[in-house]
């Protein structure tokens, strides 16, 4: 009896090992947990897919758009899990090896478990999944996710101007890079590509050298490489090949994208109509682990919150209702991501190209976006381009020098040049910013606002962005103090890396120094915002006779989010229930609203912080 079991055993156990080893894989798969990076390094920012959402979230909850292209090299420090012999040979094998229906119609690629180790080793070197893209060819199918109204608005191309499309790279995968190239040629007109030029900023992949140049030189449509001699960053690789463009208008895209069908054709259409324009597509998500293709919403514009971090908010209000009149029309948008649009190269270089100061990588679609608004142009999204980008929950590169200061003396140039006493605001808020604010050499950049007879930061917030959550003379900015207990309104705080800011209004202790999580702004309108443009908003009815709970969302422009401060009373009134302001029985429960009494538990003060 005891020899057929063991034979029995014997037969079984290679499968227990093998689903042992799968299972150990997945538990030590290093994107299966949160990356330990600091959380005030804005070097990292988490993005993850919530379920059922269709874009990507940072780690306060906030959509964004981050890691066009940073960097310098790979640590491998940073990865034990590689030899230095290892590592060498694997960054500069080029190991691309389509398999014909990987990735097809931009579906998910399922690595086989026996190559997981190599994959995950591979990993390390892009920070996103090598060997799936590598299965993937190059002119993989992707889905038309256009609205049917784009196909018969753009039907007509014959008479739209040709485009030269930049993509700079530095050390990109060869199926990324490639692949990019190959969506550009085969989804768009032969007859709207002038050229497509690529700009290598001191790549060390020896397949980005000569196999490339001999790669372009078959495309159909005329491609050609432009090599820096040194590292230039983002900015300078991109004024490059601006400059080395013929045509009449210029698309720029990163290195890592797939475009959709039709794609261009609502690009070059905007700008045709008006040169002045600058215009994004929407950015639809490529997955960094299976390469899956997400559509992303056309609901939201870009703009930026108290640290000048671009962030995608979602269209409100007035600025909605626009929008369902023609929901395929191109729309204003405050800012842009910055990583993919198109303007007219004439104008390009009337509005002063990029700043050329700035380094690597950060801040320059923020100084872009309020250049054009405030210089006489426009920026905005065209709903019907869709073209996909992949996001990497953090970047492989290093900031050459220190984050502190490539990022933030690029942000703190945009606040000296183009925020005028917001720029005050900014530093207040912001030491790492302030710290090298005097080392900004602005001259040029001052006497471009001047020569362009641009208008100031303020037009901006009133005419350009009226929705913003930013300070303002007409408007409240500060703490708001429950009286009795002398506790500070502030928004959640994120638990965790991957924890939203939603939730429950709570008060906590005071900080001795101004913090902004327990800054509020109190528009004239009685909307209570703060940073992200998150709002208090509690029920206009009661109906379960019951005191509802108040909470930190975001921004609608509805009524259930405003509220009027009664300065004789101290009381805060709920302008859709009648309701007050009070703490909720338990801590924990946050605050809610009650029928408003004289009780000392509904009394707030609003203690103004000076914002200048």
């Amino acid at each position: 009896m005891l020899v057929p079991k063991l034979r029995k055993l014997s037969r079984i156990w290679p499968i227990l090992l093998s689903i042992g080893i799968i299972i150990s894989l997945f538990i030590i798969w290093p994107r299966s947990q949160p990356e330990k990076y600091p959380r005030d390094d804005p070097d990292y920012v988490s993005l993850r897919l919530l379920e059922g959402q269709k874009s990507y979230v940072d780690n306060r909850g906030i959509q964004v758009v981050v890691g066009h292209y940073i960097g310098d090299s790979v640590d491998t420090l940073q990865n034990p899990n590689i030899t230095e012999d290892l590592f060498s040979d694997l960054i500069n094998k080029n190991m691309f090896n389509p398999r014909p229906y990987e990735g097809k119609d931009g579906n998910p690629v399922m690595i086989p478990p026996k190559d997981f180790l190599l994959m995950k080793q591979l990993f390390h070197i892009n920070r996103f999944n090598l060997m799936a893209s590598d299965r993937i060819p190059l002119n993989r199918t992707l889905p038309d996710v256009r609205k049917k109204m784009c196909i018969s608005r753009y039907s007509g191309s014959k008479h739209l101007p040709s485009t030269s499309v930049i993509i700079v790279f530095h050390n990109e995968a060869w199926s990324t890079l490639l692949r990019t190239v190959h969506s550009v040629i085969g989804r768009s007109p032969r007859h709207l590509l002038h050229e497509i030029i690529l700009v290598d900023d001191f790549s060390d992949r020896d397949f980005l050298g000569a196999p490339l140049d001999e790669y372009v030189k078959r495309l159909e449509v005329p491609t050609k490489v432009l090599r820096a001699e040194k590292r230039i960053g983002l900015v300078n690789a991109r004024l490059m090949g601006a400059g080395d463009a013929t045509g009449q208008i210029l698309t720029f895209l990163d290195a890592h994208c797939e475009c959709t069908v039709g794609w261009l054709e609502p690009l070059l259409t905007s700008v045709a109509e008006d040169r002045k324009r600058l215009v994004s597509p929407v950015i639809d998500i490529i997955n960094d682990d299976t390469f899956a293709y997400t559509r992303s919403f056309e609901m939201h514009w870009g703009a930026f919150n108290w640290d000048l971090h671009f962030r995608w908010l979602t269209l409100g209000g007035s600025k909605l209702e626009q929008r369902r009149g023609d929901i395929v029309a191109p729309f204003k948008t405050p800012a842009m991501a910055g990583g993919l649009f198109s303007m007219d190269r004439e104008y390009f270089f009337e509005l002063g190209g990029y700043d050329d100061q700035m380094q690597i990588w950060g801040g320059e679609n923020l100084e872009l976006s309020f250049r054009a608004w405030q210089c006489g142009g426009s920026v905005e999204i065209a709903p019907c381009s869709h073209v996909g980008h992949l996001f990497r929950k953090s970047s492989p590169y290093t900031f050459p020098g220190g984050v502190g200061e490539i990022l933030y003396s690029n942000l703190a140039r945009v606040a000296l040049v183009w925020m005028d006493e917001w720029a005050e605001f900014y530093f207040k808020f912001n030491p790492e910013a302030d710290r090298v604010r005097d080392k900004q050499q602005i001259r040029a950049r001052l006497a471009l606002r001047e020569q362009l007879q641009c208008k100031n930061f303020e037009w901006y917030l009133d005419n350009v962005w009226p929705q913003h959550f930013f300070p303002k003379d007409d408007r409240f900015f500060g703490k708001i103090i429950h009286s009795k207990t002398k506790a500070c309104l502030m928004r959640p705080p994120a638990k965790g890396t991957y924890a939203q800011p939603f939730g429950s209004a709570i008060l906590e202790p005071c900080f001795p120094t101004p913090q902004l999580i327990q800054m509020f702004v109190m528009t004239p309108e009685g909307v209570i915002v703060t940073d992200e443009s998150i709002c208090l908003d509690a029920p206009e009815r009661d109906t379960h006779h019951e005191k509802p709970k108040v909470r930190i969302t975001a921004c609608s422009g509805q009524r259930r989010q405003k509220w009027h401060y009664d300065i004789q009373t101290k009381t805060m009134v709920h302008i859709g229930s009648k309701m007050c302001l009070q703490p909720a029985a338990k801590k924990e429960e946050g605050l809610v609203i009650s029928t408003c009494n004289a009780n000392v538990e509904q009394q707030w003060d609003l203690e103004a912080v000076p914002w200048k």
